[in-house]
């Protein structure tokens, strides 16, 4: 089987989006239903099979060797990606082993694996243009609403159907860029990330406890740490009788794609403005439209800005078990940035005033760290590695590190944990139960 010439698949890729187009206008002119999204997908591989049975023909009809069964089904498949898919994007998604990916322009594609490998990789398109293009399209089509990518909004947050979350610029950089983070774990739970050496058992068998016993816990980490991981597995303790309410820039969490789990949720995604500048719908609305929906729990999937002061008002006032994640450079640091993210909000909120809200909200901060053990191209590894409890405030939210990292980079017990008898309850024992 030869190589597949993008070119043929571009040119392909447009014959079937014109007859698809064209089926659309009929049926609408006709009066019937609209076609739904998987009816779509299905009638789209007979109009590709059409469309290659033709091209072969005439390939004959001209002297020339047709393609074979296989490169056939190469081609319906790129095809078929071209038009639902992520295009060339699509066989970088479909390896397991990859973790994330950069582009630079069309030909600059970085590639980082699992096990901390970093690669260079073919171009995913021939041209800016068409890069720009496909970004366009899957803005149009993932996510509850459409979201543009154009100069008049030249920055883009996405899921993509596989559920790996995609960051795009253009016009404030040389070239369009983008960055695609997998998530290689989407139904996970502690015990993977036990097993996997993320999570000590004994920083597990605590962490499962402080959920059941519905205590409110922000992860905290930098960028690409496995924070979202880590709210997934912790979202999984959660018992399946209980109402989520899922709030997100771009749906990521996905916990609603797993009815057996938790068969009641809400996923919320915020909206962005039109090209009118209309129609927003921002995080801290969502935050509290969540509260009107008789939520269980509240889960936050990425704190960044004036939703805070919502969500923590939210946590103190009985909405307890609510989980979120944060972006820090340690468990300690956490409590500042919350302040600084409350005194940008809308509400201005006095860091004193933040910090006692903290304190009233807040029952832990987890910290996990992503470490490359062998300096860069090394065995990646995820740890977490603090875990703080919220004990008051004295102009200054007051903390105990009841988990820390020791000498040799193993975290332990390192203080006692005040509501230890109550975690008791719900299964954790540890040594300062």
């Amino acid at each position: 089987m030869s190589e597949v010439n993008h070119q043929l698949v571009k040119r392909f890729r447009q014959e079937c989006g014109d007859r698809l187009a064209e089926q659309r206008r009929a049926d609408q002119a006709s009066g019937l239903r609209a076609m739904t999204p998987e009816d779509e997908r299905h009638y789209a591989r007979a109009v590709i099979a059409q469309v290659l049975e033709e091209y072969v023909r005439e390939e004959i009809s001209q002297g020339r060797p047709p393609l074979d069964a296989q490169s056939e089904e190469a081609y319906a498949a790129a095809v078929h990606a071209a038009l639902f898919g992520v295009g060339r994007l699509q066989p970088l998604l479909d390896d397991p082993e990859i973790e994330n990916i950069d582009i630079n322009g069309c030909d600059q594609v970085f590639i980082g694996y699992a096990d901390g490998r970093e690669v260079r990789g073919e171009p995913v398109a021939e041209s800016d243009e068409e890069l720009v293009e496909l970004i366009q399209v899957l803005g149009a089509y993932s996510g509850l609403s459409s979201r543009p990518f154009d100069s008049a909004n030249p920055q883009l947050d996405l899921r993509l159907p596989d559920g790996s979350r995609l960051s795009a610029v253009m016009d404030v950089t040389r070239r369009p860029a983008l960055s695609i983070r997998r998530a290689r774990l989407g139904k996970v739970f502690l015990a993977d990330l036990i097993g996997n050496g993320t999570v000590t058992p004994e920083i597990g068998s605590f962490l499962a406890a402080a959920v059941r016993a519905r205590k409110n816990i922000m992860i905290a980490g930098s960028t690409n740490a496995g924070k979202t991981t880590l709210l997934r597995a912790l979202a999984n303790e959660i018992p399946p009788e209980e109402r989520l309410i899922t709030v997100e820039r771009a749906l990521e969490l996905g916990l609603d794609q797993f009815a057996e789990l938790h068969p009641n949720v809400v996923a919320f995604e915020e909206r962005l403005p039109n090209s009118e500048g209309q129609g927003s719908i921002s995080m801290a609305e969502l935050v509290r439209r969540s509260l009107r929906m008789n939520p269980s729990r509240v889960i936050v999937g990425e704190v960044l800005g004036d939703e805070i002061v919502t969500m923590l008002n939210a946590m103190s006032q009985g909405n307890d078990g609510s989980l979120s994640t944060i972006h820090a450079n340690s468990s300690q640091e956490v409590f500042n940035r919350i302040s600084t993210y409350a005194l940008q909000a809308a509400e201005r909120l006095p860091i004193e005033a933040s910090q006692m809200l903290i304190a009233g909200a807040v029952n832990f901060v987890v910290f996990i760290q992503r470490r490359n053990l062998y300096g860069r191209g090394g065995t990646l590894r995820r740890l977490v590695t603090s875990v703080r409890e919220v004990n008051g405030v004295d102009g200054r939210v007051l903390s105990s590190e009841v988990f820390a990292e020791g000498p040799d980079g193993v975290p332990r017990a390192a203080a006692a944990i005040s509501c230890a008898d109550e975690l008791a309850q719900h299964g954790y024992h540890g040594m300062w139960g």
